[in-house]
């Protein structure tokens, strides 16, 4: 019988993503003329690529942008990224408990794979492409029985899966926010995850 999994999301969550990113919209913005600010793009990670692309470019070019920036993004994206604090400890306490990993983010899976060879991170699956209620699908599909994001869209996706969902204050939204939006638990960040790992067995079971 396939254990359970915990979900996590990536940017923000286990990742801290924001100087690849910011590297990689600078150079949108040198290759195509279309100024991008940078720091106000990282400072509300979490929606997908379009989203965020929609401040800057008009409908007709986003999907350009979105090829460009996601051409850019290997190059710039990836080497800069590094774990948040507590994250491979987290990892370590769902192996431990016997339970599998599983990534489910709005980045496109084969960038997501991409940091995760990177940072020498193992996991069981990763489910890319999805944000909010999308992420749900995923979330069910690989039987994830938790899922730990730090937006709000993460609880929605947890709340729509009938799964608890765990924030984590590393990103954009509030402690306010994330209980509002239907966390199960805040934490400030996953080095508070493995002594709540426990209680979270017991509340998924």
């Amino acid at each position: 019988m396939t254990p359970p999994a915990v979900g996590f999301d990536f940017d923000m969550t286990l990742a801290d993503t924001r100087p690849g990113i910011a590297a990689t919209f600078r150079e949108l913005t040198a290759l195509t003329g279309t100024y991008v600010d940078e720091q106000a793009a990282i400072a509300r990670l979490g929606p997908p690529l379009r989203t965020e692309l929609a401040y800057w470019f008009p409908p007709e070019e986003i999907e350009q942008a979105v090829t460009t920036y996601r051409a850019l993004y290997e190059k710039h994206a990836i080497e800069p990224t590094v774990l948040l604090p507590g994250a491979r400890a987290a990892l370590d306490a769902v192996r431990a408990q016997g339970w599998r990993v599983v990534v489910v983010t709005s980045k496109l899976g084969r960038l997501a794979e991409l940091h995760l060879r990177h940072l020498g991170v193992t996991v069981d699956a990763v489910a890319g492409d999805l944000f909010a209620e999308g992420k749900a699908t995923a979330v069910t599909a690989h039987g994830c029985a938790v899922y730990v994001g730090d937006h709000v869209a993460d609880m929605v996706a947890a709340r729509t899966a009938d799964v608890p969902g765990v924030a984590v204050t590393t990103g954009p939204c509030s402690t306010e926010e994330l209980s509002a939006a239907g966390a199960r638990l805040v934490l400030g960040d996953l080095r508070e995850f493995p002594a709540a790992l426990p209680g979270l067995v017991r509340l998924a079971l």
